[in-house]
């Protein structure tokens, strides 16, 4: 019991520096850091919410990770984005834990270009299942944007629980912002750096860089400074289908493993 009593303290801390765990997710964002406010992909509706408006296709979305050193500490989501005239549209799942402790989000969200600009919302509910503790709820709004400023520089900022949610007088959820600068040299590599604040916790910094080795088969790493961790990854994608993996590492928590894989439903819908 203490093992699992010390589950969600030591994840959190890492993951988060607050009460709830992170829901970043893709591990091609993993693969690089984590860094992702500016990337365009089906991973949008858990990262940046904003850029959910350059998915073209009606796509799904699976990931799940898993951290060996601390039995417990999985997470996984599920999302599929829909392509309309008027803009995307998106709805997923997460969960985090186990029988002991968990946390599960149902999230819908919407996001629309205008001009260089795309803008996003998104409604989650959440619950936080503790054994022997019951049951408690909360509604949080997220809100994110993403910009091309040049064919080469893009900026992607995004806020989380807008609306300053709680589960009870005392217990208040996170209200992060996270800022981010993408940078594309050419079509072949990327680098993406951000920094996410929490209002309550120092700031982290991340860092990542994506190469494509050979059309499309890509290499990634990235860093983080507080906590400091290290990561790595590969993918592969096709017409309709994209594979990734990737593996953190942080001296205290161990190894973090991360799949994820994107499925296009469908050819380009979006008007």
């Amino acid at each position: 019991m203490k093992r699992y009593a010390t589950i969600g303290l030591l994840y959190l801390s890492s993951m988060a520096w607050s009460q709830s765990v992170s829901t970043l997710m893709g591990a091609r964002a993993a693969g690089m850091g984590f860094a992702s406010a500016t990337l365009r992909d089906e991973s949008a509706l858990f990262n940046n919410v904003g850029a959910m408006a350059e998915i073209k296709t009606l796509s799904s979305f699976f990931a799940y990770e898993v951290r060996p050193s601390l039995e417990g500490s999985n997470r996984m989501a599920f999302s599929i984005s829909i392509p309309t005239k008027f803009g995307v549209a998106g709805a997923g799942i997460f969960r985090f834990g186990d029988y002991l402790y968990s946390e599960q989000i149902i999230s819908t969200g919407f996001s629309n270009r205008f001009g260089i600009a795309s803008l996003g919302a998104k409604l989650n509910y959440i619950q936080y299942r503790t054994s022997g503790f019951g049951i408690q709820n909360a509604v949080s709004i997220n809100f994110g944007g993403l910009a091309q400023i040049t064919p080469q520089i893009s900026v992607g900022a995004y806020i989380t629980n807008i609306n300053q949610a709680r589960i009870s007088e005392q217990e208040q959820l996170p209200t992060k912002l996270t800022a981010g600068l993408g940078f594309k040299p050419d079509d072949d590599f990327i680098i993406t750096t951000e920094i996410e604040k929490d209002i309550n916790y120092n700031a982290t910094w991340r860092l990542g860089a994506e190469y494509t080795i050979h059309k499309k088969v890509f290499a990634r790493t990235g860093f983080n400074l507080n906590p400091s961790s290290s990561f790595f990854g590969v993918g592969t994608r096709r017409a309709k289908l994209q594979m990734d993996y990737a593996i953190c590492f942080n001296r205290i928590l161990g190894q973090l493993h991360q799949v994820s894989v994107i499925y296009k439903l469908k050819n380009d819908i979006k008007k």
